[in-house]
């Protein structure tokens, strides 16, 4: 400021010697040396827009599984369950194969006088291989424990038909995440199947809105550890429209924690998705219309994004400040272990902070970033481009 009142107060002057001329000369000199200095210091880098996946926060899912019990290890020793997907390494595979095994496990018997194991995954099992049947509470508890044995976050929802007249009952079964697909899909263990559109698996709401809107016309029923895509289960004797309709109406367990807890009481509260359907239809149960003090009781959630949260998932805040990128990384990851990060795709991944600063040298830098979990299974990758 100073240099520049000097630079005016000789350019008013209305008689300008020799020397103020040789002054005024070197001060517009020196300003145009700060000036070319602030340029070259001044940082050209800037962030690049990718497609990561999207954050979206757990608003009421409570009480994971908690991956330090000795249970979780128990039960894989007991059964080898390393061994049903030795030799696999994609994820989504692995799941298909431990669903399979299970089904491979325990036979069918939705109705007896008396079931063995007390509800408990471990004593399902024993049960079984002793060759007494179930019904679909049972499979899914069995998949819940088996899948978070292995690290994968799990959730369990019942659903029915609902129709008066029509089909009844209600149906229990999981959700699964997808660390490789980002997202939740319907896992039905006692059926061994699930169901896709484009190659992709379907949440239960998914299914449900397919189901409402054609009958499930463009999605396809696959089954088993291969994925066979089928039109009507000959074993069942239900067509995949049938399989569908089951999830028009769908409950799911607000506390996640039932195999780390047991034998104690785990709570039972239930969410359902309130929606224009939900609000102008009736639900039927056991042949009845279920009360409305019955779906008082149901905890009544408006806003879809609470069932499509996104365990694992980044939410990653980069800035650039010079030459520095400085990167804030969070997430929801149920049993976290570690945050980590590699530079460009063949980098090797190493533990991180969830706050860094990393310096900017090259013309292009590209990093990733990914959560781990306790049984060191990795979140779905987001990528940070920084560019000149």
């Amino acid at each position: 400021m100073l240099i520049f009142v000097l630079m005016i107060h000789t350019m008013k002057c209305k008689k300008v010697d020799f020397m103020n001329k040789i002054f005024s000369i070197a001060l517009i000199a020196l300003l145009g040396v700060i000036g070319n200095s602030c340029i070259k210091n001044k940082s050209n880098y800037r962030i690049a827009e990718v497609d990561n996946p999207v954050y979206l926060a757990n608003t009421e899912f409570q009480l994971f599984e908690d991956l330090t019990s000795s249970k979780f290890g128990h039960l894989i020793k007991k059964y080898r369950l390393d061994t049903v997907v030795q030799g696999e390494s994609d994820e989504f595979k692995r799941m298909l194969l431990l669903r399979h095994w299970i089904k491979s496990v325990i036979r069918i018997e939705d109705h007896s006088d008396h079931y063995s194991g007390n509800g408990y995954a471990e004593g399902i099992l024993d049960a079984a291989l002793q060759g007494e049947g179930f019904h679909c509470a049972h499979f899914m508890r069995v998949q819940n424990a088996v899948m978070n044995a292995f690290g994968y976050v799990t959730r369990v929802i019942g659903a029915g038909p609902g129709v008066k007249g029509g089909p009844d009952g209600n149906h229990g079964i999981d959700e699964i995440w997808s660390n490789k697909y980002c997202k939740w899909f319907l896992s039905d263990a006692k059926y061994n199947h699930h169901f896709e559109k484009d190659g992709i698996p379907l949440s239960a709401l998914e299914v449900r809105e397919e189901y409402l809107k054609n009958k499930v016309a463009d999605v396809v029923l696959v089954k088993g550890k291969d994925r066979t895509p089928i039109e009507f289960d000959p074993e069942f004797g239900f067509s995949k429209e049938r399989f569908a309709q089951t999830y028009t109406w769908i409950k799911w367990y607000k506390y996640g924690n039932r195999h780390t807890i047991y034998p104690e009481k785990y709570n039972n509260a239930i969410m359902i998705y309130e929606d224009d359907y939900f609000r102008n239809n009736i639900y039927y149960r056991d042949g009845k219309p279920v009360s409305q003090e019955a779906l008082d009781w149901f905890i009544h959630i408006k806003d879809i994004k609470a069932f499509e949260w996104t365990p694992n998932v980044l939410d990653v805040v980069a800035k650039v400040n010079g030459q520095t990128l400085n990167v804030h990384i969070s997430s929801e990851t149920p049993n976290f272990k570690e945050y980590q990060m590699k530079e460009n795709i063949n980098g090797q991944w190493r533990k991180i902070d969830n706050n860094l600063s990393l310096k900017l040298s090259n013309d292009k830098h590209v990093y990733f970033f990914r959560s781990v979990n306790l049984a060191n299974v990795a979140g779905p990758e987001s990528k940070v481009v920084v560019i000149k």
